[in-house]
């Protein structure tokens, strides 16, 4: 019963759109009308607004975590799983937003830190690797996801991991089936480049 809880709590709390929220609340209109017309921190970038995109970054990050992190303390490992997943269902599905939201990397990420904080950190700096060789988020993130999969079965391994690494595969399918518009562009070599340092 519980698992069923935190599965409905994940994708509620998943579901809140940080990304549309923050930029009518910081009067930038509506973030879907721009760019990808994504819901993520990555399209609220492109409204020139770094703080803003830095700040749903985090919001979507933390939909993520906390859910899990609550399923961990109160459920079992299957709550934490049915809450993650919960999570990423919530922000790519949102009800509220007639079920069309954002990719799930940054939802992703936090799901990844409460799973294992260490996976999380290797996820980041494959991001942060593959963006400076590329300059492409879709493709640092796509890379960072796919990375973490093999360190999730060493660790589990090795005894620092309590969860297989069937979910860490799971979720890194869920994130690439979201970009396949993304990654079509790549392999036709026409996927644009990110910039953080000035407004694209």
């Amino acid at each position: 019963m519980s698992e069923l809880l935190f599965l409905v709590v994940g994708y509620l709390a998943g579901s809140i759109p940080f990304g549309l929220l923050l930029t009518r609340a910081a009067g930038l209109g509506d973030v879907r009308s721009i760019g990808s017309g994504n819901i993520g921190a990555t399209n609220v970038l492109r409204t020139g607004n770094k703080k803003i995109a830095g700040l749903t970054l985090l919001c979507d990050a933390l939909k993520g975590y906390l859910p899990v992190l609550a399923a961990t303390a109160f459920g079992g490992e299957v709550a934490m799983l049915a809450a993650g997943f919960g999570a990423l269902a919530g922000h790519i599905f949102p009800v509220w937003l007639k079920f069309k939201g954002g990719k799930g990397v940054a939802t992703g990420l936090g799901v990844l830190f409460a799973w294992n904080w260490i996976i999380g950190l290797i996820f980041i700096a494959g991001w942060i690797g593959t963006f400076r060789i590329t300059r492409i988020s879709s493709a640092s993130a796509l890379t960072a996801v796919l990375v973490a999969v093999p360190a999730s079965y060493v660790l589990q391994q090795a005894g620092y991991s309590m969860l297989p690494a069937w979910p860490f595969l799971a979720l890194a399918a869920i994130i690439w089936a979201t970009h396949h518009a993304n990654i079509r562009r790549l392999l036709r070599g026409e996927e644009p480049k990110s910039s953080f340092s000035k407004k694209p």
